[in-house]
């Protein structure tokens, strides 16, 4: 049976922090922010799981140059609206200095419902991240290039983190996040499906058992949307810088056809076990772009500058194909200089040692943190 090209259209969603100007501290968005933002922006914003968050979410997009435009709009716009009651966004996986006891849950049925469910491990999801959808429109292709595409998750997460900070403290993480998201059910990596309908079966047991409603409540870092025709990853924190964003988005969608060309030459990508890339997982999280990955095909600890410039090799012919070769090209800068989670914490230690105070550090993190989410839009 054929398989259907896919589009490798692609969408991209991301969730911000949103704090008081003055304070620094994170701050409720109240009612009339959001209206405002609908009235704009229409179903492209919506609430999140805290009153103190915010999310948006691309249209569509066929190119990064639309995909550029979408994201710069749409950062505009909350910045904007924001800053006239006295609020900025931040887009950055956790707050540096936020307490868990200051949030509130976003009074919303599903959101109470999961306060509910989630119990202790709830009241710490004051976390943000960044989703790339892509348009694999074959549901046995979006099954296959799961399994395949798992590999690469760790070096996603590793271009992308922006939470070293929790509660006022430097975790020596730099994506503490998910260490949080993990602690929930249904997270994590995905196991290896042999097809579309076993990945229903799997799924249809809980729903059946009425542990869950649908599939939406299945949070891994990689999965089958619900509502799209795509193939989610939803592993990456949020990005601060908007170049950074559209970087890490580009690389996910390369990766997606390398496979797919693989896949027309009756190859594959070798798929290596859960718990093997589970390791790489934890190695993103602890270091990021400053230290090493496993390379599971030849058994070594690699510095991941080098495994960056494999990768922009693997997908060069793709990102000429999708005229992304600036976003990919950027890469190199991230592996270079540092993520969000760097720079904060750099800032940080930088104040401290000029004879700040902690507090006062902590709320120059953050105004570093909402210059840098506006930058260059």
């Amino acid at each position: 049976m054929s398989i259907q090209e896919p589009t490798f259209t692609f969408g991209i969603e991301e969730e911000y922090h949103l704090v008081d100007i003055e304070t620094r501290a994170l701050a409720p968005a109240p009612a009339k922010l959001m209206d405002r933002c609908k009235n704009i922006l229409g179903d492209q914003v919506s609430p999140e799981f805290f009153r103190s968050q915010i999310e948006i979410g691309t249209r569509v997009c066929h190119s990064f140059a639309e995909g550029r435009e979408e994201l710069s709009r749409l950062r505009s716009a909350i910045a904007k609206e924001a800053s006239e009651l006295g609020l900025a966004p931040i887009a950055a996986s956790t707050h540096p200095f936020a307490p868990k006891s200051a949030l509130v849950t976003t009074p919303k049925e599903r959101y109470l419902e999961l306060a509910r469910d989630f119990a202790g491990i709830g009241r710490r999801l004051a976390i943000c991240g960044m989703h790339t959808h892509v348009g694999i429109e074959d549901p046995e292709l979006r099954v296959d290039l799961m399994n395949q595409v798992r590999y690469f998750l760790p070096h996603l997460l590793m271009f992308s983190t922006s939470s070293p900070f929790w509660e006022g403290e430097d975790t020596g993480m730099k994506s503490y996040r998910l260490a949080i998201f993990h602690g929930l059910p249904r997270t994590g990596l995905p196991q290896r499906f042999e097809s579309f309908g076993a990945f229903q079966r799997t799924v249809n047991v809980l729903i059946e058992g009425g542990v869950i409603e649908d599939a939406s409540k299945i949070w891994w870092d990689l999965r089958p949307s619900n509502r799209f025709p795509t193939l989610e990853q939803r592993v990456t924190d949020v990005a601060t810088h908007l170049d950074d964003a559209l970087a890490i988005a580009a690389l996910y969608v390369c990766l997606l056809r390398m496979l797919y060309r693989l896949r027309r030459s009756n190859q594959s990508w070798r798929t290596y076990p859960a718990f093997l890339i589970s390791e790489n997982v934890w190695r993103a999280q602890r270091y990021s772009v400053h230290d090493k990955l496993f390379d599971l095909g030849t058994g070594k600890l690699v510095a991941f500058r080098d495994l960056a410039e494999e990768l922009i090799g693997l997908v060069a012919e793709d990102a000429a194909a999708l005229g992304c070769e600036t976003e990919i090209s950027h890469l190199r800068n991230i592996a270079q200089l540092g993520t969000s989670a760097d720079r904060q914490v750099i800032r940080f230690e930088a104040e401290l040692a000029a004879g700040e105070t902690r507090e006062d550090a902590h709320k120059a993190v953050v105004d570093q943190l909402i210059e840098e989410t506006v930058a260059g839009l």
